[in-house]
């Protein structure tokens, strides 16, 4: 091996109730599941785009698909990292609401205008519709060089739309507007290609229901847990069939979410510690270097060489609808062990597709490429099934076991004191700002004569608003 800088009880239930199939055979309806098959682009580096016809004449624009933000953002200027941009001027349906939005991320950011114009999707639900977008004005880290799509479209829930969650989302609008289900789901094909290649990878985006034939075998649900990122309960990871052995809570601190708009596998600290010494104690590589498992280095085999048997497989278990059970997604390491194209004529590279984070467990494009996803808004749940493209030399590369007993783990693996909601964190600032208030009401008590006491009201409390956190983290 060769290190080189990194630099250089199953739910039966198949389409999401009787409505969704009904419509998937309905070619001439609204919804046509068959006709969005194969929507999208793309690779797990950087990222599935689905084509979009925004304005009056349409402008077509390839749009990231990202089930971990809210708003839907095009690049509205032109911009050196990116091939097309929406102009506003040039279209008769556009109109801006005036209002400035900036939207963070734990790398990159962009602000722009909020308007409204009317989407069609060429490859998605038939119509036009008017929605909400952001046109891009400035950015800093988002757009990046090589990346074939013009802006983003955040799946998530309105509690993480910005400025404010009165903004109504893109699927939101499309719900209501086209009366299609509450329900989405997403496959992603690029198991075992290399990442940040020609972007032409297959997957599908399929809006208002299942598709029965980008799945094999049966769906499983978890719950969602609150509904602002897609926020699921892990009860325990295994590497090569070992436990680690860790506090439940220790995979949800602070969250664990799917999101598509994330590259890799993120596990917290203390989770990303231990699968990496698991890793390396159950492979068969005796030694290997500490910058391919930070991601600062890449390790390279000959070419005529599959390194994936040296890995152990990795399952992630989540609880079951019914919450005495659950069930294990399990990816092989064709799916964490990423190839990488043009590095050297006779090697081939590789990069270590899961990374620690310090705020969330995040289930990111390195899992999700193994399964068709179902963001299940309406019954409030995520399922999993195996993707019939998630394979590597005609092997399947992942896998879906259950049920399993939670007898040996806590009923509750999801911290309930967590301030991530924006509100929480203003109620903590308003009880500290009430606790500050009423000190200094009894010291002024204490040292002020009664008769020049002054009578506090509310327009004597001022509350630093810069001071809340607002990051936006992916």
């Amino acid at each position: 091996v060769v290190l080189r800088p990194a630099g250089s009880a199953p739910q039966q239930d198949p389409a999401g109730g009787a409505e969704g199939l009904a419509l998937a055979s309905d070619p001439g309806g609204t919804l046509n599941f068959l006709a969005m098959v194969e929507n999208l682009q793309g690779d797990s580096g950087r990222g599935y785009y689905l084509e979009m016809l925004i304005g009056t004449p349409p402008q077509a624009l390839n749009i990231l698909v990202d089930t971990g933000s809210s708003n839907f953002a095009v690049a509205g200027v032109p911009d050196p990292d990116v091939t097309s941009y929406f102009d506003a001027d040039l279209s008769s349906t556009y109109r801006s609401e005036g209002i400035e939005v900036t939207v963070k991320y734990s790398q990159g950011s962009w602000t722009g205008v909020l308007g409204t114009d009317v989407i069609t999707m060429p490859k998605g639900i038939y119509g036009s519709y008017t929605i909400n977008i952001a046109s891009i004005l400035e950015s800093e880290n988002f757009f990046l060089p090589g990346v074939k799509w013009h802006g983003i479209l955040g799946l998530a829930y309105d509690a993480l739309a910005k400025p404010s969650s009165s903004v109504e989302t893109f699927f939101d609008s499309l719900v209501r507007q086209a009366k299609i289900p509450n329900i989405f789901s997403l496959q992603m094909c690029g198991a075992g290609l290399p990442i940040s290649g020609s972007g032409t990878n297959g997957g599908s985006l399929v809006l208002g229901g299942i598709e029965p034939s980008l799945y094999t075998g049966d769906i499983w649900y978890t719950p969602i847990k609150e509904e602002w990122y897609y926020q699921v309960e892990i009860l325990k990871l295994e590497v090569g069939g070992q436990n680690l052995q860790l506090d439940c809570r220790e995979y949800n601190a602070d969250k664990a979410i799917v999101d598509s708009g994330t590259t890799l596998l993120r596990l917290p600290e203390k989770v990303f510690s231990a699968v990496v010494q698991a890793i390396a104690r159950t492979s068969l590589i005796q030694e290997f270097s500490s910058g391919f498992w930070t991601g600062s280095q890449l390790a390279c085999w000959d070419k005529t060489e599959r390194p994936w048997a040296l890995f152990p497989k990795l399952s992630i278990y989540l609880r079951d609808e019914n919450s005495s059970r659950s069930f294990r997604i399990s990816i092989l390491p064709q799916l964490y062990i990423q190839p990488i194209l043009g590095i050297g004529e006779n090697l081939q590279c590789y990069r270590f597709g899961i990374s620690s984070s310090t705020n969330a467990l995040v289930i990111g494009a390195t899992v999700m490429e193994g399964f068709y996803v179902i963001f299940d808004r309406a019954q409030r749940r995520v399922g999993f099934a195996v993707s019939p493209c998630a394979e590597a030399d005609g092997s399947p590369v992942s896998e879906i076991e259950g049920p399993f007993t939670t007898a040996d783990v806590a009923s509750n693996c999801v911290s309930s004191v967590s301030f991530h909601e924006p509100v929480l964190w203003i109620a903590s600032y308003a009880l500290m700002s009430l606790c500050g208030v009423i000190l200094l009401v009894l010291i002024i008590l204490l040292l002020i004569p009664p008769r020049c006491q002054h009578r506090y009201t509310d327009n004597d409390v001022v509350n630093d608003e810069s001071s809340l956190v607002r990051h936006r983290w992916k």
